[in-house]
């Protein structure tokens, strides 16, 4: 028989509700998550030259996904403030789809996940990118925003595609 899981953001009577976790052990905790930029030739062009009017698109949009992630408790409702130990924001260009892959990977010693953190740098990031260039394509697509890892905390490691390896 499959045993139902409780959401941990609804109380007793399914209301939203901030977790406690002030019982909860600090620990390493660590996520990455990506995301797809799908761009025209032409603006896949400014951005592989470094080229672009408003300027260094990928540098740019590096330090809003950092500045993003910082401020994930502020956007996000339920979501806890942690003290973020890395951000890092990473672009792989390719030519054969004209696409860019956005990864963000955050880390920090705490009482709660950092998923969250790296999906809106991730997120943050790829509109940077979309704001920068949309005078040149306004058909940019932003597409499979993705947890790929967390490792931390009470259940353990995941990698996309992978069983977990702790069970609640």
């Amino acid at each position: 028989m499959h045993k139902e899981k409780k959401l941990s953001h609804l109380d007793e009577s399914g209301n939203a509700n901030m977790v406690d976790v002030s019982n909860k052990p600090i620990s390493s905790r660590k996520a990455e998550a990506s995301c797809k930029i799908l761009l025209n030739e032409i603006s896949f062009k400014l951005v592989k030259e470094n080229k672009a009017n408003k300027g260094d698109v990928l540098g740019v949009a590096r330090v809003a996904g950092i500045m993003a992630a910082k401020k994930t408790a502020e956007i996000i409702p339920l979501c806890h403030q942690l003290n973020l130990s890395k951000v890092e924001i990473n672009f792989t260009l390719t030519d054969s789809d004209k696409s860019i892959i956005v990864t963000a990977s955050a880390s920090t010693f705490d009482r709660t996940g950092i998923e969250m953190e790296s999906l809106v740098g991730a997120s943050v990031a790829s509109l940077t990118v979309y704001d920068m260039l949309k005078s040149v394509d306004k058909e940019i697509r932003i597409t499979d925003l993705v947890l790929n890892y967390k490792a931390g905390g009470k259940s353990g490691t995941f990698v996309k595609g992978k069983r977990k390896t702790n069970k609640l």
